[in-house]
């Protein structure tokens, strides 16, 4: 192993690292999706897998084409940003459109006053609220089905830009596709594992915070924050 591949090897998993800590779309989506939709752990973990291997795949798919046939890197890098673009704005239609849902579900839920006469004739009202009742048992299952699709397929649109430019045709050089393999791999595994731990361990944080008040705009308060979180994207380059 050469001492420019063992950098590259070093590089690739710094960069898996930070360029998840501090890109909020490769956790945040996970965190409140799951506490919005009461997701378990296992449920949790295996969607934010399968959309980071999506989000990772793509680019690795795209890198190799590219190393392989020899397409240049300025025309790679194009289509990545397109990919990037793409993938902000369905993360923005994706955050309103469920924050317009959320609202909408909570509005529907609101608590409200029965009243009722009973055959003594005597009357009485109560505070009502379907959130915990008839909501709960006819949960929308295709909603509940489609949210994680929806995350899949941005993941797949959402390019690893630095991937290709600065690890893959690096790695080409002077290391063949076996030194492309292994800083991919490195790259892929320490992202995952990354996106994994702060998914798990924000989602376990969120659960101890005092919500209860709050539960009937959850979904609402998950797509505002889905929302927010493409908007800085987009437009602060996040």
């Amino acid at each position: 192993m050469t001492a420019e591949l063992n950098a590259l090897i070093i590089t690739a998993a710094s960069i898996g690292f930070f360029h998840t800590i501090l890109g909020p779309d490769h956790y945040l989506p996970f965190v409140m999706m799951s506490w919005a939709r009461k997701w378990s752990g296992l449920k949790t973990a295996l969607i934010t897998v399968l959309c980071g291997l999506g989000h990772i795949g793509s680019s690795i798919v795209l890198g190799l084409i590219g190393v392989s046939v020899g397409i240049a890197v300025n025309k790679l890098e194009f289509v990545e940003g397109f990919r990037g673009n793409l993938a902000a704005w369905l993360l923005i239609v994706f955050g309103l459109v469920y924050l317009v849902w959320g609202l909408r579900r909570a509005y529907r839920n609101r608590p409200h006053v029965h009243s009722h006469t009973h055959a003594t004739e005597d009357e009485h009202t109560h505070h009502h609220d379907h959130h915990r009742e008839h909501t709960h048992v006819h949960n929308d299952v295709t909603r509940a089905s489609v949210a994680p699709w929806a995350l899949f397929v941005i993941f797949v649109f959402g390019p690893c830009e630095a991937l290709i430019p600065f690890l893959m045709y690096p790695a080409l050089r002077g290391n063949g596709f076996g030194g492309v393999a292994l800083v991919t791999f490195v790259f892929g595994a320490v992202t995952l594992v990354t996106m994994l731990s702060v998914v798990l361990f924000a989602r376990a944080g969120v659960n101890f915070l005092p919500l209860a008040r709050v539960e009937r705009f959850s979904h609402a308060i998950a797509g505002a924050a889905i929302l927010i979180c493409g908007l800085t994207i987009q437009f602060l380059g996040f």
